[in-house]
């Protein structure tokens, strides 16, 4: 299967980026994508360096503005499209949600960020509630998306950090893993120090496609978006990227540019590579009730 990620800058023009999305997805399409991945809030800027009640206002319903706009897209172009906003769920309650666009513009489902950071810079807390651990229909936070592509694990971000959240998208039947993902450098920080934060983001997801036998399809932006606040900002990293069920990388984009990755995935390969590397054949699902614990002492 054809997929892409797309990787931009925004700016503090909201409908500039939403049109500059649009032409990259088409552009996507035009090579050929049938499943099409944006960025984290690529809507609007990064606006969580700050703790500001006035962002409230940018949030919208599900469905709403951007379901309506990205899932006519969706349609016309025929293809299954991942997008990303900051969802009022009701007066008071928010959240940073993706929601997948089937190939008719239906919305397929959506999935509410679970880890929420609060972080120099990256005050999410603030504005985002996470996902409910048990959803309405019964299912877990951590469902995978069925579509006609397949049965999509998405996660946003902070949550690719976590092993557990990618392991039960897995245990759920996921048929790969995808992150929309805004994640970026203090300039303050050294360069080697930026080296080793890049090195680790990708590690660790590369390492979720291992342990699960899954494609990883990551979609960040790029650009320097400053601080309202007069701080020093942030440098998004890009460095977007595409890895396969053993974590071999397929594609990856640049630091600094609007990029669209296309890349072929082997739908096929999971089934290889888990017959070789059974780990969820051999998981001691009796020794792990731990794990439901914060800490063990």
């Amino acid at each position: 299967m054809r997929v892409a990620v797309i990787q931009q800058a925004n700016t503090a023009d909201l409908e500039a980026n939403q049109h500059k999305s649009e032409q990259l997805v088409r552009d996507a399409v035009r090579q050929g994508a049938e499943l099409v991945l944006l960025q984290e809030l690529h809507r609007g800027l990064y606006f969580c360096q700050t703790e500001d009640t006035h962002v409230f206002d940018q949030a919208e319903t599900i469905p709403g503005p951007s379901t309506d706009r990205f899932g006519k897209l969706a349609k016309e172009l025929g293809i299954v499209l991942i997008t990303s906003l900051f969802e009022k769920r009701a007066a008071g309650l928010y959240h940073n949600t993706s929601v997948v666009l089937e190939k008719d513009g239906s919305i397929a489902g959506q999935y509410r960020k679970m880890h929420i950071p609060d972080d120099p810079g990256f005050y999410e807390k603030f504005y985002f509630t996470p996902g409910d651990a048990e959803r309405v229909d019964g299912e877990s936070g951590f469902t995978p998306i069925d579509t006609s592509v397949g049965r999509l694990g998405v996660l946003v971000c902070w949550d690719q950090w976590y092993p557990e959240a990618a392991r039960l998208m897995a245990l759920a039947g996921a048929d790969m893993l995808l992150y929309p993902t805004a994640i970026g450098w203090d300039p303050a920080d050294d360069e080697d120090e930026k080296q080793r934060q890049l090195n680790a983001w990708q590690t660790i997801q590369r390492a979720h496609a291992v342990a699960n036998g899954l494609p990883v399809l990551v979609a960040n932006r790029t650009g320097f978006e400053s601080s309202p606040t007069g701080d020093s900002g942030i440098q998004f990293w890009g460095n977007s990227f595409v890895a396969g069920p053993q974590g071999e990388v397929l594609g990856q984009t640049d630091v600094n540019d609007d990029e669209i990755l296309v890349v072929d995935i082997d739908t096929a390969r999971t089934e290889s590579v888990r017959r070789i590397w059974p780990y969820l054949r051999d998981r001691r699902i009796d020794g792990y009730a731990d794990l439901t614990k914060r800490y063990r002492r």
